[in-house]
């Protein structure tokens, strides 16, 4: 078991019309002048943003509003947000959709007091030391970014995408209302379900086997995603199931299913290239490397991998082969995958075989020129992600 702290500061509000205390909780938070910052054209036509607007003028709250944010952030963006808070004297951020959005503001946070240019810091060239607090009112269960202190943005200039993570990324505050999600489209539902399972079993495929209250956790928040999703797919409405799949995320990627372990991250570290070359969606992208990744490692420890399938998947324990009974359970997690829409392939992800050339400078980008390594459940060098990629194609 490793040494772990355990740090989740940001208040939850949960529940119906929840989206309507939002004016408060900044106020409470210490925010006088908010930047707005949000997506595209669907927090207005369903009123959300609006809601949010008269919940702030309310409570006595300034805003000013930036919208435009797409999934996989842009750094651009980003950079004008910082000008904006700049200009306007902004003393707090509001986010006001999913991960992409909150990734944003969290971005804007940093960039905001750090004398150079914010990309620095995602290059690890640079560390900011004074951030803009923030919230957010979460629309998308996914990406868990509401209570992590991670934040991931891409840059146009040559398709990097990259992450930063501090302690002061931790929203404030995180508004969750299971209602507003019931409109998410089938398969942004089934990507952010992906992404919030992947951020689970990054922490839970670890050579540290002794933590069983974490191994634990982390199994009953598989089961429960895995079970809901096909609820809410079947009917989007359903209160309880969009409730469950919400918290899901948000306990998935707030570090309590990784205490006493060591995360692994190379499948989110794989995937963020192919999503920087193809610009997919990331739950997709996850889903299509995974297999590949688990049979490639699952000899590192072949016990965690075979009591997934049972525990998780629910395969029937081959008493005769671990081995067995592990590839039972990446072969019934691919079925899943599937079964809810998302691919398992590079070849399904992006409707085209990969080139090894693409293959190649994927690996250039994830191993920094093969200067740097990836995971922890096994570490992988450039030809090791080769060999991955090339396995999932």
């Amino acid at each position: 078991m490793k040494d772990f702290k355990f740090y989740a500061p940001t208040y939850v509000q949960f529940g119906r019309d929840a989206e309507l205390k939002t004016g408060e909780l900044v106020k409470k938070f210490g925010g006088k002048k908010v930047l707005l910052h949000y997506g595209g054209q669907s927090a207005i036509k369903s009123g959300l943003l609006k809601r949010v607007e008269d919940s702030l003028t309310q409570s006595g709250i300034q805003f000013v509003k930036l919208g435009g944010v797409v999934p996989n952030p842009r750094v651009s963006l980003v950079r004008e947000g910082i000008e904006l808070c700049i200009k306007e004297n902004i003393d707090f951020l509001l986010a006001v959709g999913g991960g992409s959005v909150i990734d944003s503001c969290k971005a804007i946070s940093a960039g905001r007091f750090y004398n150079g240019d914010v990309w620095d810091l995602y290059l690890r060239k640079g560390v900011a030391t004074e951030y803009l607090p923030l919230g957010c009112v979460l629309t998308i269960p996914a990406a868990g970014s509401e209570m992590s202190d991670g934040s991931v943005i891409t840059n146009e200039d040559g398709g990097l995408k990259k992450d930063y993570c501090v302690d002061e990324f931790r929203c404030k505050f995180a508004v969750m209302n299971p209602e507003l999600t019931y409109t998410l489209p089938a398969w942004q539902t089934a990507c952010g379900v992906t992404d919030i399972m992947m951020h689970t079993m990054e922490r839970y495929f670890s050579k540290d086997d002794e933590m069983e209250i974490t191994n634990s956790l982390a199994e009953a928040v598989l089961r429960t995603a895995k079970s809901q999703v096909k609820i809410a797919l079947a009917n989007p409405t359903d209160y309880t199931s969009r409730a469950q799949i919400m918290w899901a995320g948000s306990v998935a990627h707030n570090d309590l299913t990784g205490c006493g372990t060591s995360g692994d991250w190379a499948t989110h570290m794989l995937e963020h290239e192919l999503s920087g070359m193809f610009d997919v969606s990331h739950g997709a992208g996850l889903a299509a490397m995974w297999g590949s990744w688990a049979r490639y490692t699952m000899h590192e420890n072949i016990a965690r991998f075979a009591r997934f399938a049972v525990n998780v998947m629910g395969v029937e324990q081959d008493f005769h082969s671990q081995e067995a009974t592990a590839e039972a359970g990446i072969k019934a997690m691919e079925e899943f995958y599937h079964s809810i829409g998302m691919p398992t392939s590079i070849h399904e992800l992006i409707g085209k075989e990969i080139s090894d050339k693409e293959i190649e400078e994927m690996a250039d980008k994830c191993s920094n020129n093969g200067t740097q390594t990836i995971g922890a459940l096994k570490v992988l060098n450039r030809q090791d992600m080769i060999n991955i990629y090339k396995m999932a194609k």
